[in-house]
C-alpha cells in the first residue's frame, strides 16, 4: 500500500517561510507532500530553503515580496496559483515587533507593528479566503503569540496586534465555514528564532527564560510547525475558529507568589502544616 503524505499534492504559500518557524514549517509541509510556495523580503533564504527542500526531493519555490504591502500580498497568492494550479493552505506567519515601554513608543513604531503583524494576517487572509471560496475549500493558519493572551510590559504594540490577530480569524472562520473554508490560529510561546536568540544573548538570559517555562526549555521551530501541519491537513477538517497554544505550558500556570510545590519533595510536603 502506497503511503501518501498529510498534505499530498496540495498547494501551500507560507509568508515569513525564508527563517525560524516559517522555513521548519515550509521543510515539513514539503515532507508531507505539499508544493511549497516561500515568501518573504530576503531573497538569500528563501533561495537557500527552496534549495534545501529541492534537495530532499520536495517541490518548492520562491518568491520575495513584502507581506505588509497589498500589492505584493495579491501578487504572491496569484503567482502561487499560476505556479501550482491552486492555493489550498495559506500561513501567515510573518511578524514585525515593536519593543518599549508605552510612553516611549511613537506612533510611528505602534503602526509598523500593527501593520507587520495585524496587516499580514489581514492581507494573506483576505488573498487566499478569495481563492479558496472559488475554488470550494482551503485551510488558513495565522500565527498569534502568547503576548496576545497575557500581558507583558514593553510589548504593548505587539500584544495588541497579536490579539487583534485571534479575534479576527474567529471572525473569518465564520464567513468561510459556508464556503468549506478553515480558518484557525496557532499561538507560540517563546521559540528560538533569529528574533529570541537576539533577545537572549547571554547564556543567563537564555537559562533564565527556560526556568520560567514548566517544561523547562525554549521551544524549537519544527514543534510549532507539527502544529500548523495539523491545522493545515485534513485531520484538522472539523476544526475552525480555534487557537492552538505550543507554548510549553507557559500560559496555563498561574504565579501566585507561593514557593514551587511540585518540585518539593513528599517528606517537604507531609512537613509542611495542613491547613484546618
Amino acid at each position: 500500500m502506497q503511503v501518501k503524505g498529510r498534505l499530498q499534492d496540495k498547494v501551500a504559500l507560507i509568508s515569513g517561510a525564508g527563517t525560524g518557524i516559517g522555513a521548519a514549517t515550509a521543510v515539513r509541509f514539503a515532507a508531507e507532500g505539499a508544493k511549497v510556495m516561500l515568501c518573504g523580503r530576503r531573497e538569500g533564504p528563501l533561495r537557500a530553503m527552496a534549495d534545501e527542500i529541492q534537495s530532499r526531493g520536495g517541490e518548492a519555490a520562491w518568491i520575495q515580496a513584502d507581506v505588509t504591502s497589498e500589492a505584493d500580498v495579491e501578487r504572491a497568492v496569484a503567482q502561487t496559483v499560476s505556479r501550482f494550479g491552486g492555493l489550498h493552505v495559506m500561513v501567515n506567519n510573518a511578524v514585525n515587533y515593536t519593543w518599549g515601554v508605552l510612553d516611549e513608543v511613537s506612533t510611528e513604531a505602534w503602526r509598523q507593528c500593527l501593520s507587520g503583524s495585524l496587516d499580514v494576517a489581514f492581507f494573506g487572509t483576505r488573498a487566499a479566503l478569495r481563492v479558496m471560496k472559488a475554488a470550494g475549500g482551503g485551510a488558513i493558519v495565522n500565527l498569534g503569540s502568547v503576548v496576545g493572551l497575557l500581558g507583558s510590559p514593553g510589548l504593548s504594540a505587539y500584544g495588541a496586534a497579536k490579539a487583534g490577530v485571534l479575534n479576527f480569524s474567529r471572525a473569518v472562520a465564520l464567513e468561510g465555514a459556508a464556503h468549506n473554508v478553515r480558518v484557525n490560529v496557532v499561538i507560540p510561546g517563546v521559540v528560538w528564532s533569529e528574533g529570541t536568540r537576539e533577545a537572549l544573548a547571554s547564556e543567563e538570559m537564555a537559562r533564565g527564560t527556560a526556568r520560567s517555562v514548566p517544561l523547562g526549555r525554549v521551544g524549537e521551530p519544527q514543534e510549532v510547525a507539527g502544529a500548523i501541519l495539523f491545522l493545515a491537513s485534513d485531520e484538522a477538517s472539523y476544526i475552525t475558529g480555534q487557537s492552538l497554544v505550543v507554548d510549553g505550558g507557559k500560559t496555563c500556570r498561574l504565579d501566585v507568589g507561593a514557593t514551587d510545590y511540585v518540585s518539593q519533595t513528599s517528606t517537604e510536603r507531609r512537613a509542611e502544616p495542613q491547613a484546618s
